[in-house]
């Protein structure tokens, strides 16, 4: 069966990797698995169509068969279980693998994009200015505590998992802010994630998609 996931027809990032679809773009690729890319226009994300598969009218979705899919945690978790490559065998790394899945959604995106909503969509706003910092504040001192748990590792926990696939991406929203390069460890644990082939596949796929260019082209 085919694999058809959906991506927006114009990134807001310009095809630069922050977009959702990304996180499950490199999945595929790390499972070795083909797909179909649905491009949707953010009018189309908010039809009777797209949101019979996504109710947010959000992106990605994911379909495979019968089965339909939303939420990247959701979507990348049912990829590392169906197929190899992204979670260990052992039962209990398996869990802390999961683990830190979670950690990258729950415990590390949600102040990130507290920032992204405070300048992007609130940038206008009287309280802005005050604001501003007490939100990057709150980012560092979860960065700090990741990079004390990441220390000198490669990886969150052993060999590269799904978790560190969704947490690198998660990160990758710190870069633009400057944030990510106060933490040289995460920065290089952010660049290992990027040197991977799958990683640089999902990429280039998502830039010429938004740009008709490859990378360095």
């Amino acid at each position: 069966m085919t694999i058809t996931i959906t991506a927006f027809e114009r990134s807001p990032d310009g095809g630069m990797g922050l977009a959702r679809d990304t996180r499950v773009r490199w999945a595929l690729e790390e499972a070795g698995l083909p797909y179909d890319v649905r491009y949707v226009s953010f009018q189309a994300m908010k039809e009777p169509a797209h949101l019979r598969l996504h109710p947010f009218g959000q992106i990605p979705t994911y379909e495979e068969g019968e089965l339909a899919l939303f939420e990247t945690g959701a979507i990348v978790f049912h990829i590392a279980d169906r197929h190899a490559g992204l979670l260990p065998e052992d039962a209990d790394a398996r869990a802390r693998a999961v683990m830190w899945m979670f950690a990258a959604l729950s415990s590390i995106e949600p102040c990130i994009l507290e920032l992204v909503t405070a300048r992007f969509q609130e940038g206008d706003k009287p309280w802005t200015p005050e604001r501003l910092p007490l939100v990057k504040e709150r980012i560092r001192q979860r960065l700090s505590l990741l990079a004390t748990r990441l220390g000198d590792a490669e990886w969150l926990d052993g060999a590269f998992s799904a978790g560190d696939l969704m947490m690198v991406s998660v990160l990758l929203r710190t870069r633009p802010s400057g944030l990510l390069d106060e933490f040289p460890g995460l920065a290089a644990y952010v660049a290992r994630g990027e040197a991977r082939p799958a990683y640089q596949r999902a990429f280039a796929a998502q830039l010429e998609a938004n740009t008709g260019k490859r990378p360095g082209g």
